[in-house]
């Protein structure tokens, strides 16, 4: 496994706002109910969506329960989020959309973590979930559906916020043991006003050559400066990974011989991250201004083993901004307007070190050597406002527009055009690697929402329309093959329309939307495997979540998607496909749903839950399919002593053959088996 170094960031004086997110003080005296997380400050995006639209939230008391492995093991439980997990700690994310994969899939929702994005708007990282540490955190919080006018570009298709621990709590020490050598540690804790989040995992990994070591740290610390509230928050992630490739075969994932098997045991994976997040507010003439500036790097290199020739990218980014909002309220009118800006550096290098191994035409257009190697930098200004209007006692209206423009400037410090590492021309047509001459590119995009919210009694009704932007990320532009000199692609636009219900009746409680949405200038690879943006795909869909108190300890709890995500244009595509209109998006379940039965007696909770994944497309050119998959899982937790707690997980219960993630692409289908049955125990201590 190749070592990995986690930098340090510098200090940096910050602003924050004092409620920060954080437990429930705990009592003397240990709860056989699990910790209660209450989150109500700015690392919480909900009170900014006012009641409008749909936000899925996974909280800390079934996060403590949850205990996830993976990120996806949380965010199945929202409805319309799918997370297909890869190999380790790797995945592909779709929000109300198909699983994203290739060109255009990076960048396609934002990832925000205390309600600031985690990396620059065009430098995203497809897996960027591993950098977001979900383990330590107060509550998971899912945007689903455009929300650009809110957060700016890259929320096309949802945003994820990971809000971290913070206020007083006594320190927690846990560690827990699974199979093919899983080991996990834990600690957190208060001291005086710093709060700590730490945690450590190691695996072998099931499969051959796939173990993984991963970090992940928090610290908050709360503080005040004449009227100035204020918290700071740091964070800091390691992944080192040996990653397993696809396994190759109709149903592949079902074979004794294969599913365990690593055709790529030399693949790998190592990154870092580093965070600093501070704000402050005052609270003054009944108007409120927030400050929160921001510092963040990260660093990654992984083996593209899934590519002829198998080169191996290095990429950094250190980053940094400031966000600014201003609000308050004149009579039946609360209104808010803000600001943000923020510069990037960031390079990215691919560098082949032996010889493509294939067909003649592999090794000829694959030459080892250098293939990229270039340095960007990015300059992001927004202006946004957000009005609601209380129009009647049960009546509210909002709109809100943000405006927004993002440059580069790209510096190409190799070779211009497609040739070998020694400039020589490549045979059949040329060198597939394409580096363009240095340029300058800038995008101006617009998003706004409008909503109506209607009270009625225990119920809430809401409409809202609203239109989602997300520009062309760095490595679509710069980034390029097949002899495109220059990728004349424009920034992607979706427009939505949902309508959404909420309420409780008697021991029932849910809610549900049903919403439209359309997106155009979709990014993708041609026939030519030129980067173009000229695609088009439409959506429809129903989520729902409902849960239902069976007795005082006793809870069901259902949530579920019916979605259908089709092509709206025709179009030859890369690796031979053809796209049709009325296709189906691939990668794009019908169904999703899971369902949990938690029970509480005495100190001991008990949580069983099925997690159902629909039959589903593998390729653009609906000709492949995967059938889809139950998995049930048990989890549990028990109060032995006033500060001892045991806990225990068996996942996949009934030992199921699936797979985490399907695809068919080079004539072959080929897949991510998913773990056999696993029991994972630990114990927890309260100091």
């Amino acid at each position: 496994m190749k070592a990995s170094v986690l930098g340090l960031l510098a200090g940096l004086a910050g602003f924050a706002h004092a409620e920060a997110p954080g437990d429930v003080p705990a009592s003397g005296d240990a709860s056989p109910a699990l910790e209660e997380i209450v989150v109500v400050a700015e690392g919480s995006v909900r009170p900014r969506q006012g009641g409008f639209g749909s936000v899925g939230v996974v909280d800390g008391e079934a996060l403590t329960l949850l205990r996830p492995n993976h990120p996806s093991e949380a965010l199945a439980r929202v409805p319309g989020v799918w997370v297909a997990r890869g190999s380790g700690q790797e995945h592909l994310m779709a929000i109300r959309s198909g699983v994203f994969a290739g060109p255009g899939a990076c960048g396609e929702f934002l990832y925000l973590e205390h309600g600031v994005p985690i990396r620059p708007a065009g430098f995203c990282n497809i897996n960027n979930l591993f950098e977001l540490n979900i383990e330590g955190a107060a509550a998971v919080e899912v945007v689903r559906g455009p929300a650009s006018a809110l957060f700016g570009g890259n929320a096309l298709n949802g945003v994820v916020n990971v809000v971290p621990r913070s206020g007083p709590q006594p320190w927690r020490l846990s560690a827990e043991a699974g199979p093919h050598g899983y080991a996990q540690a834990r600690a957190g804790g208060t001291a005086g006003s710093l709060r700590m989040d730490l945690h450590s995992t190691t695996t072998d990994g099931w499969r051959d050559d796939t173990g993984y070591g991963q970090q992940k740290l928090n610290l908050a610390l709360d503080s005040a400066r004449g009227e100035w509230q204020g918290a700071t928050f740091f964070s800091a992630t390691l992944l080192n990974q040996e990653t397993g490739g696809y396994v190759r075969g109709y149903r592949a994932y079902e074979d004794s011989a294969l599913r365990d098997s690593n055709p790529n045991p030399e693949a790998y994976r190592d990154a870092w991250s580093a965070r600093l997040v501070s704000e402050w507010s005052l609270q003054r003439d009944g108007r409120r201004l927030v400050l929160t500036p921001y510092l963040r790097r990260s660093n990654m290199a992984f083996l593209q083993h899934f590519l002829p020739g198998k080169p191996l990218e290095t990429n950094a980014q250190t980053s940094g901004g400031a966000l600014a909002r201003l609000g308050g309220t004149n009579g039946a009118l609360a209104w808010e307007v803000g600001a943000q800006a923020e510069y990037m550096q960031g390079w990215l290098r691919q560098v082949q070190d032996g010889a493509t191994v294939g067909s003649r035409f592999l090794v000829a257009t694959r030459p080892p050597g250098k293939h990229y190697d270039y340095a960007v930098d990015s300059v992001l200004a927004a202006a946004f406002h957000d009005l609601r209007w209380t129009f009647s006692p049960r009546g509210t209206l909002v709109h809100s527009l943000r405006v927004e423009r993002l440059s580069y400037g790209y510096d190409n410090r190799w070779l211009v055009g497609n040739s070998r590492d020694d400039g020589t021309a490549c045979g059949f047509g040329g060198c597939l690697y394409t580096r363009p001459a240095s340029r300058e590119d800038s995008f101006t995009n617009v998003a706004g929402r409008l909503g109506l919210h209607w009270r009625l009694g225990d119920a809430e009704l809401y409409a809202t329309t609203g239109v989602g932007f997300r520009p062309p990320q760095a490595t679509e532009l710069y980034r390029l093959q097949s002899g495109q000199l220059a990728a004349d692609i424009d920034s992607e636009s979706q427009a939505s329309l949902e309508l959404g219900w909420r309420g409780t009746v008697g021991r029932f409680d849910g809610e549900a939307a049903l919403y439209a949405g359309r997106t155009e200038n979709l990014i993708f690879r041609d026939a030519n495997g030129f980067n173009v943006s000229d695609g088009e795909t439409r959506s429809e869909g129903l989520e729902f979540a409902l849960g239902y108190a069976v007795a005082d300890a006793q809870r069901l709890e259902l949530t579920g998607t019916w979605a259908r995500h089709r092509y709206a244009f025709d179009r030859a595509a890369a690796r031979g496909e053809r796209i049709q209109d009325g296709a189906d998006v691939d990668s794009a379940p019908r169904w999703l749903a899971s369902a949990r039965w938690t029970a509480r007696y005495r100190g001991l909770v008990s949580e069983l839950e099925a997690a159902h994944v629909g039959s589903h497309f593998i390729n653009a050119a609906n000709t492949a399919r995967y059938r889809g998959h139950l998995v049930f899982h048990w989890r549990g937790r028990y109060a032995l002593r006033e500060r001892v707690t045991l806990f225990a997980r068996i996942l996949n219960l009934t030992d199921e053959r699936y797979a985490d993630r399907a695809d068919y692409a080079f004539g072959s289908h080929r897949y991510f088996p998913a773990l056999p049955r696993q029991l994972y125990a630990g114990v927890e201590w309260t100091l």
